[in-house]
């Protein structure tokens, strides 16, 4: 895989022409758009057409997470829509995950296309030791281990592949085999703010841990050049 096409873009604006824009400039410099719901919720599934009619693919961030007959629903229509890869939440449980990955494959099946690459989210990269154990409730277990049980599961349930953030990339690797995707947020150049995301590392950290894509918005999007700012994470991520 071409370093550029490691690179998920999170066009994380609120309007289609932004989005668009950024799709325009950057479509030879990163692999994947990241649609979330800033962007879904405010457009609607035409943007991800739209994203399409100008080359890019879509991974639609919605991090669904509800009764297993409702996800199961979304994950048909999200496959109807030709997403690259959708996520749902690994909390969800065993269940909800299994009828997501089953139906998606059956739509997928139908339509004689692949199926989306699914992803598990596990815990969101903003979520510390601290409040996974006081806020959550979740005690006797490290961020860490409760991520690595949360992908085999995942894993066990048809899904393939997780985001997590990039402390978790090595662990996971070695539970859940090569094969098994891994998506990373929390990426951040040397050279970029760290802002909200606390588990964080380097583009050339991460990819050197195991990560396949590479979740990166604000060190590009809010860059005076973007594509500069792309180009020279690409150079990080090719750098021997």
């Amino acid at each position: 895989m071409e370093a550029k096409d490691r690179i998920v873009l999170a066009l994380d604006v609120d309007t289609a022409e932004e989005a668009l824009l950024l799709v325009k400039k950057l479509s030879k410099h990163v692999g994947v758009f990241k649609i979330g719901m800033q962007l879904y919720n405010g457009i609607g599934p035409d943007i991800i057409n739209r994203v399409h009619d100008l080359g890019g693919k879509v991974f639609l961030d919605l991090k669904l997470h509800d009764i297993p007959n409702t996800v199961a629903s979304a994950a048909r229509v999200l496959t109807r829509l030709s997403t690259f890869m959708f996520n749902i939440h690994a909390a969800g449980g065993r269940e909800m995950m299994k009828q997501a990955a089953q139906a998606s494959q059956e739509q997928a099946d139908s339509l004689g296309v692949k199926r989306p690459l699914l992803l598990a989210v596990t815990v969101l990269t903003s979520i510390s030791q601290k409040e996974l154990t006081e806020d959550m409730f979740i005690n006797g277990l490290t961020v860490e281990e409760l991520v690595v049980k949360w992908a085999l599961m995942a894993q066990e349930s048809g899904l393939g592949g997780v985001v997590c953030s990039p402390q978790e990339i090595r662990p996971i690797r070695s539970s859940c085999g090569p094969d098994f995707k891994i998506v990373t947020p929390g990426i951040r150049p040397l050279w970029s703010a760290a802002n909200d995301q606390k588990r964080i590392t380097t583009p050339r950290q991460a990819l050197d841990q195991g990560a396949d894509f590479l979740v990166i918005g604000r060190p590009i999007v809010k860059a005076d050049d973007p594509v500069a700012a792309a180009n020279r994470i690409i150079e990080e991520l090719e750098a021997e």
